[in-house]
């Protein structure tokens, strides 16, 4: 049986809401394990005081498997054991 957690994130980009969204799941990637899904939620724009654009933003809704603390201290301790040198 798998638990996933979904959390919402946001990117942001001078050029595009697909890079917007492309940069908030590589930030997310980097800290978050087995990611599965990623939604849409919303597309904004942000705007400089003068009225013009300053940046594309995109808001997405990701999910990723849950581990609990203990299978994850589990898991690096096995990546641990498989790390040390053999002697």
């Amino acid at each position: 049986m798998s638990v996933y957690r979904v959390t919402e994130i946001i990117g942001t980009s001078p050029t595009s809401w697909e890079e917007a969204a492309k940069e908030a799941l590589a930030a997310a990637a980097g800290s978050l394990r087995d990611l599965r899904v990623a939604e849409v939620l919303q597309q904004d724009i942000a705007l400089a005081p003068d009225g013009t654009l300053e940046s594309f933003r995109t808001k997405l809704r990701v999910s990723f498997k849950y581990e609990a603390a203990a299978e994850r201290a589990a898991q690096k301790a096995g990546q641990e054991r498989v790390a040390e040198p053999a002697h």
